[in-house]
């Protein structure tokens, strides 16, 4: 596995990867440690880096990425599920279920997107409580809100 720490309006990133493709992005990168065995990139997330600088800067809206997450069959279909929400758009936990068929589902929804290893790419951010309100990010809610704020699509 592939790591590197890129520096975003957020904080430090922690990105690795490896021949499958994109395997994790966190915010929080002290809480997250990096293995011993993963090697510091070169030059294997520069494409990830440069994407996430464009969407940082309001250049990019739709990541053009190899993503490799690992998950259960249904928090593969939950993350899957997250890439459909336009750029700029929130869903409820509520209509993710229902896209997926399995309207009783909102907390099982919930916890697989909490679950997600690919956030701000994989955007569980753009995810909402019933209400509108900003419920539930492992990377904080400043961030879902700042991330929201960008996208344009929440206004505090």
């Amino acid at each position: 596995m592939f790591y590197c720490y890129h520096p975003s309006p957020l904080g430090p990133l922690l990105l690795a990867a490896d021949e499958q493709g994109l395997r994790l992005l966190y915010m929080d990168v002290h809480q997250r440690p990096v293995q011993a065995d993963w090697r510091l990139a070169t030059n294997e997330l520069d494409e990830a880096r440069r994407q996430l600088d464009e969407y940082f800067a309001r250049r990019r809206e739709v990541f053009d990425l190899t993503l490799a997450p690992v998950g259960t069959p249904f928090q593969q279909q939950v993350w899957q599920a997250l890439l459909r929400i336009p750029y700029g758009h929130t869903w409820t936990y509520g209509k993710q279920a229902k896209y997926l068929e399995n309207p009783k589902a909102i907390r099982a929804v919930g916890t697989a997107n909490g679950a997600n290893p690919i956030s701000i790419i994989i955007p569980c951010h753009r995810v909402v409580g019933s209400d509108g309100t900003l419920v539930g990010f492992g990377g904080g809610i400043e961030n879902k809100v700042k991330l929201l704020e960008l996208e344009g699509s929440w206004l505090i």
